[in-house]
């Protein structure tokens, strides 16, 4: 598949058949995904794999802030992959002081741009996903014995799509370009 059909064909899938993805496929879109770009090559992106049905519904049911479109879309999913970042170095200087007036932003700006490279890897080889916002990083990260000095940035629940929606009306480069 060429890139732009790639990013053209992505949706977010919500609705997946029951069945395991393989470790194997998910190693290897784990390694396309770590070839995203990071703030001066920190490379802070982790990736935890969550395919225990038990745990899937401790996070769907008690770390989704009340959202129950997300439980709904997690109980249904193969598996979560939560993106978590190694805090106090994307945006940092060796002693501890930001680079930039963003501060510790740079942290989930790496954080985005991993979890869209891993989303398009994924499509690429037919598994669905969706990038859920809604959560409660520390409860999500005790459900997973998250290690010390990790923050959940983003939560992926990954599958083989059951349903794959139109793309939704997107706006004309008129409409988003402005040249000075």
């Amino acid at each position: 598949m060429d890139t732009i059909s790639c990013i053209k064909g992505r949706r977010s899938i919500r609705k997946y058949e029951d069945k395991k993805i393989p470790h194997e496929l998910m190693e290897e879109i784990v390694e396309a995904a770590s070839y995203a770009p990071s703030w001066k090559n920190t490379q802070i992106v982790r990736y935890i794999i969550v395919e225990g049905k038990e745990t899937i519904q401790e996070i769907a049911q008690n770390c989704v802030l009340g959202f129950e479109y997300n439980t709904k879309t997690m109980t249904n999913a193969a598996a979560l992959v939560l993106i978590t970042i190694v805090e106090g170095r994307s945006g940092f200087e060796r002693d501890g002081s930001f680079s930039t007036s963003k501060g510790d932003r740079w942290e989930m700006f790496d954080a985005g741009i991993a979890s869209q490279t891993f989303c398009l890897a994924a499509h690429d080889k037919g598994v669905g996903s969706v990038i859920l916002g809604i959560f409660d990083d520390k409860k999500t990260g005790e459900a997973v014995s998250l290690p010390e000095g990790q923050k959940v940035a983003a939560i992926i629940a990954v599958g083989y799509p059951e349903i794959v929606p139109e793309a939704p009306k997107r706006k004309t480069p008129a409409e988003l370009i402005s040249y000075r």
